[in-house]
């Protein structure tokens, strides 16, 4: 459970940037999501502390010590909000019943009241016994915070909050979002960075979903401008790395279509966005993620060794239980290659007479989260996002990949791209600003 109470200059770097910059004028915020189960005490009605069954817009609660109030004095969000008293139970009288992966409660204390504590508890029996979520959390602010538990139930569960000690306490904003254990999502579910158009005229902004991944290809770079992809347990399995390039027939036929031989002698890798190794589930999944619209020239110490221990990494934080969202790219022009020979590195601004450029840095973005459903609701201000933006060169490899990592809105600077934009925008601000300093192994 939490408590949530370099920008980079070089303009010769974007020579090769894409039009499709992030627009700058004021964007309308994305559409509120109310999604698993969210009870925010609005249409229900009970004026007195005496234990007694309610029928909220989720169903039944019974409420014991507990009242629900639209007084100036209640803290909350919208006009009513629970107020308990001594040792008020909150108790769900109906199960979950798609299981619950995230919990996530308001509280506050009632008016200028002193500090007191709850807990939150499970029951997987129809309520006939009650475990402890967590540690016992203590509200001591006049301002709304969110208590978040992460949890694992994929069956029937229902939730009890016990006023455990202290002043009066105000509970609002009540959501479980469900866990039906891990599956395939949306692969751009975060939204589309450059506003990518299925268009055809949109030569350098050219959207294309397909089932493994979603990518902006720009053909004047002979490259996608971003990939995104979803990655959970559902998208791993036993499937060979078929090791097939071949160029994407899928773009329009005004288009060039890059050939596999268009890197041969390049002295660069024919580096994946969307990895060979999180697309094993199927045959077909694995071969998807060999067509030339996935690659990008990679040097070889970036391919082979800092940028595939990151991805690495992605497959060990899906074996922790969590799934991912990631997207990549890559921006500038101009990167470092092998030559064939090992004291004198190749530097290229393009492969194919320039119809393939090679980029100057390669950039990723990582959004963790734990298996489950509701997948934007769960992203909050305390969602860890890592960014990592790397030299496409020969000496990157002296450094683990950790040392790369830099803020979201260090990329859209950069890119002008605008990542998450599906995601609110407080919490936008909160985990695009921050530089991840988590575990890297």
């Amino acid at each position: 459970m939490k408590k949530i109470p370099l920008i980079l200059v070089a303009s010769f770097l974007l020579i090769f940037a894409p039009s499709c910059k992030k627009d700058k004028t004021p964007q309308a915020p994305p559409p509120a999501v109310h999604c698993g189960i969210f009870e925010n005490f609005e249409t229900g009605t009970k004026a007195s502390y005496a234990a007694a069954d309610v029928t909220l817009s989720t169903g039944s609660w019974n409420l014991n010590d507990a009242l629900i109030s639209s007084s100036t004095y209640d803290h909350k969000d919208g006009n009513k909000a629970i107020r308990m008293e001594n040792t008020g139970i909150l108790t769900m009288n109906f199960d979950a019943t798609a299981g619950a992966a995230q919990i996530t409660i308001d509280y506050a204390v009632y008016g200028n009241d002193s500090s007191s504590t709850w807990a939150l508890f499970a029951s997987t029996d129809g309520g006939s016994n009650w475990t402890q979520l967590d540690t016992t959390v203590t509200a001591s602010s006049t301002s709304l915070t969110t208590a978040i538990f992460n949890t694992g139930y994929l069956g029937n569960v229902r939730f009890q909050l016990r006023k455990l000690s202290g002043g009066q306490l105000n509970i609002d904003n009540f959501l479980i979002l469900g866990d039906s254990g891990p599956k395939r999502d949306d692969n751009m579910a975060l939204g589309n960075p450059s506003s990518a158009s299925t268009d055809t005229a949109m030569h350098d902004n050219y959207l294309m979903v397909k089932p493994e991944y979603a990518l902006s290809y720009n053909n004047s770079k002979g490259e996608a401008n971003w990939v995104s992809w979803h990655l959970s347990a559902a998208w791993l399995g036993t499937a060979p790395r078929c090791d097939c390039f071949y160029p994407d027939m899928a773009l329009p036929v005004s288009y060039y279509y890059v050939q596999p031989s268009d890197y041969s002698g390049g002295g660069f890798d024919r580096g994946h966005m969307t990895t060979s190794s999180q697309r094993s589930a199927t045959s077909n999944d694995n071969a998807a993620t060999f067509l030339m619209s996935n690659m990008m020239p990679q040097s070889d110490k970036l391919n082979q060794q800092t940028w595939n221990s990151l991805e690495d990494y992605c497959i060990a934080l899906i074996n922790q239980g969590k799934e991912l969202y990631i997207i990549s790219g890559g921006y500038g022009s101009g990167g470092t290659g092998d030559s064939g020979n090992t004291n004198i590195p190749i530097f290229k601004y393009s492969l194919a007479g320039g119809k393939v450029n090679v980029p100057s840095n390669c950039w990723k973005i990582v959004v963790v989260l734990t298996t489950g459903d509701d997948d934007i609701c769960r992203i909050n201000k305390s969602t860890r996002v890592i960014a990592v933006d790397m030299p496409n060169n020969q000496t990157v490899n002296s450094q683990p990949w950790g040392y790369y990592r830099t803020s979201v809105r260090a990329l859209e600077t950069i890119t002008g791209y605008n990542f998450l934009s599906n995601v609110p925008a407080s919490v936008q601000d909160a985990i695009e600003t921050v530089v991840d300093t988590g575990p890297t192994n």
